[in-house]
This record gives C-alpha cells, structure tokens and sequence, in this order.
C-alpha cells in the first residue's frame, strides 16, 4: 500500500450480490473502469471474492467486492456461497442484482442483508438486450419491495446512477469515526512512544501509529515522537507536558509509571478500539479476566495473517500475561485473518486485536455476535491496561 493511498480497512465496502451469470463481474468492470474480475458466460466463473480500490467523487474511498453466484451448486459451489456469506459480514453498502424468474434468492439474500442493517440497491442487468422491460421491473418491485435501477454492465450505462444510489444509502455516521475523537484538538501537544516493533519491516511503521500521525497532524497538532527507552528525554526536551501520550500497549506500565500527572494516556490499541469497535463493550469485556480460571478458555483473534514474530503480542505476550495471572493450564485458542468461529460459546472470553486490517462493519459484526452469545469481548490494549491495573486511568 503506497503511503499517498486510503487503506483498504478505511474504505467503503460495497459488495456485489446476484446468482451466477447475472452480471457482476462485468458489472465490477464497468463501476472500475478496469477489467478488474475475469467475465465469462460460463456460470460459476467467478469462484471466489474479488476486491478492487478506486475513488468515486462525492463518495470518497471505496472498495467494490465481487462475490460468486449465490446459486452455486455442489461441494464447491457450496464452499463459494460461504465466502459469499463471509463477504456480507464486511459490506457497507449492497449491490443486488436480480433475473427475470422468481425472486425467491434475493428475497432471501435481500433480507440476510437488512438483518445486518446493510443498506441494499436493486439492479437490473443486461439493458442492452431486454425487449418489454417494464412488467419485470414490476414483478420485482412486487416481490422485493423495492424499483430496481436499470443497467447495462457490458454497455457500461447506468454507472452514474449507481454511484448516486451509492451517495442517498451512505450511513449517515460513514467516516465521522476519528480515531482520537476529542482527545487533541488544534495546538495540542501530542508525545507518541513508538517502540520499534519487531513486527514492522525495518525502516517502516505499523499500520495504526501512521495512522494515528497523520489524523494528529490533520488536526494541526502539536507531534513529538519517541521510542520508549527516550521518554524521560524527550520530556525533559519539552517546554511543557504533552496533552496527551499515546504508547504502544505492551509497554503501558513503563510509561505510565514517568508520565506527567496531567498528561491523559492511551495507546495506538485502545485508539483503534473506538475507531473500529465498541470500546465500552471492550471495557466491560476486560473485567472478565478477573473471572477466569485455570480451566477457563480463551479465544485470541488476530486481523493480521503475518508469520509470527519470536515475541508476537497476541501469539506470545498477551497469553504470556495470562496464564501469568491465572495459570499456566489456561486454554488460549489464537486465529489470524477471517478465521473467527460462528460458535463462540466453548470460550470465557475473546481479546481482539486492534483490527487495522477491516473495516468497522466487520468489526462491529464480530462484537454483534459475541454479544449475542453473550461472550465478553475486549481488545489487546483494554485487555493489557487491565492486566496492568490501570485501566481506569487510561484515556479513550
């Protein structure tokens, strides 16, 4: 990812829905202006889901999703209407595009969707070679409750309505999300304690600190950085106490300890818990640990699918901690990247990561289904400022 470009997880997921051979792939084509998806008559061409980035104006950042027919058949296609159903769980906005016969697919599909309060946007395909249009898109406004918009994905008309069906169904809350909220505001003073995470590629930063700089400077922020062995130097540099520090989690403790008393701590963690996730049901959540015992079992969700590090957090320090406070018999499941368990009921607890890598729909149907399922759910920095004893005096 160039340092110039939106990153996938911060933008608009639009995904496409409709049986095999309906269109999507051309139709994808035709929204990127790209031959992004492989377009075949063949039913079934497109055998898993396809992402590509773009700008559209007046909308801002997206990231149009083509899923395989939801109509597939046997073993495999039955595997390729998983992913699909894994694709709703990240999706913003729904194209779904419906055929002339009975409607009971997308009624079915249209209804999954709302349930996850996804807005939807009907679409009739192939303009170009329909003769008496009329009565179908009555029939399937009839069945589905809604007028579907006419297109031609191969003549690559329609496009502009779209996007502004696109712009009306926007959330009204899209991208109102700022990861420090009302922490900094204009000319204040921000100290960020950036270890040189084994994680990050040498010369480089992890995904959330860059993120975080570039909102702090956005805001016209004051921005002094330094690594963790430099905090009594830096402070010391500085003609007054930095408004707030921002901290890697693993080592709250350290510089909570040679923190000014009036400067509010937080990490790049407990951040990306608001910005993505609920960060009150990950407080709530954090107060599990004191419930767990040694047979407990604990479940360690991470967005990144990276090979892990000699001294990963959520691999190796996180659990360290935990059966450090515990017992060395407590049962720590980890997963890495979509793999996230429908049941979650076998587990005590569940620590997320900071998920930098999705975006908030995706992390907000996570913590839908824990709750549910009445699990407790928290987050790698909540979880570790607790262990630390220090939660309460953390700022989100």
């Amino acid at each position: 990812m160039s340092l110039n470009n939106t990153p996938s997880a911060n933008r608009l997921h639009v995904a496409l829905f409709g049986r095999r051979n309906s269109g999507k792939s051309s139709l994808i084509n035709a929204l990127t202006g790209q031959d992004t998806a492989l377009v075949s008559d063949i039913p079934g061409t497109t055998t898993d889901t396809v992402s590509k980035a773009m700008e559209i104006q007046g909308i801002g950042p997206c990231l149009f999703i083509d899923t395989p027919g939801f109509d597939d058949e046997g073993e495999l296609g039955e595997m390729r209407i998983i992913r699909t159903l894994k694709a709703i769980e990240q999706t913003d906005i729904a194209l779904l595009l419906c055929e002339d016969e009975a409607h009971e697919e997308e009624k079915k599909w249209m209804k999954q969707l709302e349930e996850k309060n996804i807005p939807v946007i009907l679409l009739l395909n192939k303009a170009d070679i329909r003769k008496d249009i009329a009565p179908t898109l009555l029939r399937i406004e009839k069945d589905c409750g809604q007028k579907p918009l006419v297109i031609s994905a191969k003549e690559r008309t329609g496009i502009k309505k779209i996007h502004q069906a696109i712009l009306e169904k926007l959330p009204a809350d899209f991208g109102q999300q700022t990861i420090t909220g009302d922490l900094a505001k204009e000319g204040d003073l921000v100290l960020l304690v950036m270890p040189q995470d084994i994680q990050a590629p040498k010369g480089r930063l992890i995904l959330p600190q860059v993120q975080t700089m570039r909102e702090l400077l956005d805001k016209k922020c004051l921005v002094m950085s330094c690594t963790t062995d430099q905090i009594a130097s830096t402070l010391q540099a500085l003609s007054r106490p930095p408004k707030l520090i921002i901290t890697d989690s693993q080592v709250f403790h350290t510089v909570y300890e040679q923190k000014p008393a009036d400067s509010l701590l937080t990490s790049f963690s407990v951040l990306m818990a608001g910005y993505k996730g609920d960060i009150h049901y990950y407080i709530e959540g954090a107060s599990a640990i004191d419930c767990l015992t040694p047979q407990s079992r604990v479940l360690i969700a991470e967005a990144c699918t990276h090979a892990p590090a000699t001294e990963d957090i959520g691999r190796v320090k996180l659990p360290r901690m935990l059966r450090k406070k515990i017992g060395e018999e407590l049962q720590i499941d980890i997963v890495a990247g979509t793999d996230f368990p429908e049941d979650l009921t076998p587990y005590h607890l569940i620590i997320h990561c900071g998920a930098c890598m999705f975006n908030r729909k995706y992390v907000l149907n996570r913590i839908d289904n824990a709750r549910k399922q009445q699990i407790p759910m928290t987050n790698y920095g909540v979880a570790i400022a607790h262990l630390n004893g220090i939660l309460d005096k953390i700022a989100y």
